[in-house]
């Protein structure tokens, strides 16, 4: 052991001197080229003890004092981080190739490398091969078009397992398992022409656990990646434990090209759907940041409730009653839209993106940018940059309605979840599609309220860093089946009444049986006064649980406020 303990402190005082060696030649090299600003750093450990955690945040408070590029020191490992929409529309305009490299964490290493992989691979001729693979064969519209049924099925089959769990007398439902499972076989019947996982399975569980625990692991500050002469120790065991869990992973995922293999060989080769694409390498990622966005976009509609009910009567506007949700349906739902967009501005899966690597020296906005260095975008700070949007912290998916037309397709810089230029995610024409019509499907047959009878206010609405930015306390929520208008009979109405310059609006509702927590005639009326401005309100609900009447009344406008208002359709006017 002593002599253990003596060959490490050996080994730091030799790897201290050449670090110290080789920063007095760079500096030489570089002469007057300058680096950009960025906190004072220690010996050895560099910027490390001034960062705190979460990392995105501790980041974001250094870019308010040292700027929206700032140069950090993590051990021997030079780091920049860009914290704003000029910078990062200057890097991925200006510098998108040379900065187009990938940083590969120590965890990421090992027996079954990076070259494979789409995301993790460096940018090169095998990188463009897979590139062009799945931008030609995989998420071309044509093909997306053409596995509109897939993702249906999926879909569908996710909104049944909701229906069965709740069935079963499960006490809350776990969105983010639920979430997984149908990301994760809409995946597997992309690439297989099947489901990989049920939520009953022995191989569901334990798949479902050691990716968990990989996404956690991948993402845990590793001394390794900081001290590159420590990577021989595995101090933390973060690089054994990670390949423990990835093992089976593989066996599994190993086990489903198996069985397709034996398929094949046994004539099945005659069943392939045109749509089955085993030969394009796909990233089991995106299944996390799928899920991870989905979570978020539930946790906060469920603490913002007006919110929730706002989408929800849109839903069952435009959706006819005992119809499900179709991708035809998406493009007049505006405001589902907006909710996935404000949910990635707040939330975005990945608050750094996958971090680039300068493949050569370059100059950014007056700063040298050497060789090596690692550059991280923090799209959280930008998505949250008061300077941008207006009440930055507030969930107001009314900011991506009209005229405001922002997109996440990597030309819009100050709203970029998905990244930009070369290395941004590929899969965004499937994201656009798979989110809203997950989450509309889930909202339009279910009504959600959090378990325990929680309320709204309460909810923990904290994060918790791993590969993607998930909610640290897992969402539980209870639902009820929606039967469309309550229990049937019911009854809503909304009349404007003109005095003088003003126009007033008044709206009853009554309806028996109500299905939700709040009345159905509420949510009707509340539907109805979403096209008026400013309503104050006044609504009488039955008891959750208890079958009964539900009435509500709502009252708006005023002298002024009625002035130009385009009215809605059926309104009376006296």
């Amino acid at each position: 052991m002593e002599y253990q303990l003596l060959g490490l402190v050996i080994c730091l005082l030799v790897w201290a001197v050449l670090a110290i060696r080789k920063e007095r030649r760079n500096r030489r090299v570089e002469g007057l080229r300058v680096l950009p600003p960025g906190p004072r750093r220690w010996p050895l450990v560099g910027n490390i003890f001034q960062l705190g955690w979460p990392p995105h945040e501790s980041f974001a408070r250094l870019a308010h004092e040292h700027g929206p590029i700032m140069t950090l020191w993590l051990g021997s490992m030079l780091t920049v981080v860009i914290s704003s929409e000029k910078v990062a529309r200057d890097m991925f305009r200006n510098h998108d190739i040379v900065l187009a490299g990938r940083k590969v964490y120590e965890s990421m290493t090992g027996s079954y490398g990076t070259d494979g992989s789409l995301i993790m691979a460096q940018y090169g001729p095998s990188w463009r091969t897979m590139r062009r693979m799945c931008t030609t064969e995989f998420f071309v519209t044509s093909r997306l078009d053409a596995m509109q049924g897939v993702r249906t099925r999926c879909i569908d089959r996710m909104v049944q397992f909701i229906k069965d769990a709740s069935a079963s007398g499960t006490v809350a439902i776990d969105v983010r398992r639920f979430f997984f499972l149908m990301s994760f076989n809409l995946i597997g019947n992309l690439v297989f022409s099947k489901d990989l996982l049920d939520p009953n399975s022995e191989r569901g569980g334990e798949f479902f656990y050691h990716t968990e625990k990989i996404m956690e692991l991948v993402a845990k500050p590793n001394v390794a990646d900081f001290l590159p002469i420590l990577r021989i120790f595995d101090l933390q065991g973060i690089k054994r434990e990670t390949h423990f869990h990835i093992k089976p992973v593989f066996e599994i995922t190993g086990g489903f090209i198996r069985e397709r293999m034996e398929a094949r060989g046994a004539g099945g080769c005659g069943e392939e759907k045109s749509g089955d694409y085993m030969d394009v390498l796909l990233e089991f990622r995106g299944t996390d940041t799928t899920t991870t966005t989905l979570e978020w976009a539930m946790a906060e509609l469920l603490h913002n409730p007006r919110t929730l009910q706002k989408l929800q009567a849109e839903l069952r506007t435009v959706v006819k009653l005992n119809q499900k949700l179709e991708e035809k349906h998406i493009e007049n739902l505006p405001y589902l839209k907006a909710v996935i967009k404000e949910t990635l501005r707040l939330h975005p899966p990945l608050p750094f993106l996958v971090p680039h690597r300068a493949m050569d020296s370059c100059d950014m906005l007056g700063y040298h940018i050497p060789k090596e260095t690692q550059i991280l975008v923090n799209v959280r700070a930008i998505g949250r940059d008061p300077q941008i949007w207006e009440t930055p912290l507030e969930f107001k998916p009314e900011r991506f309605l009209e005229p405001n037309i922002v997109d996440y397709k990597g030309h819009h810089f100050e709203f970029i979840p998905f990244g930009s230029g070369r290395r941004m995610c590929p899969a965004v024409p499937l994201a656009s599609r798979v989110l809203p019509m997950a989450l509309g499907s889930i909202l339009l047959s279910f009504d959600w309220i959090l378990a325990d009878k929680m309320d709204h206010l309460e909810m923990d609405m904290s994060e918790q860093m791993g590969i993607t930015l998930r909610k640290a306390i897992l969402l539980k929520a209870d639902e009820t089946k929606y039967y469309g208008g309550g229990g049937g009979l019911g009854f809503s109405g909304l009349v404007f009444i003109a005095l003088g310059n003003g126009l007033f609006g008044l709206a009853l509702g009554w309806d028996a049986f109500p299905s939700k927590p709040y009345g159905s005639a509420h949510t009707d009326i509340s539907r109805r006064f979403d096209l008026v401005s400013n309503p104050s309100e006044l609504y009488c609900s039955a008891p959750y649980g208890r079958p009964s009447v539900d009435l509500a009344v709502a009252l708006t406008g005023g002298p002024t406020v009625g002035q130009g208002w385009d009215l809605p359709t059926n309104s009376l006017v006296i």
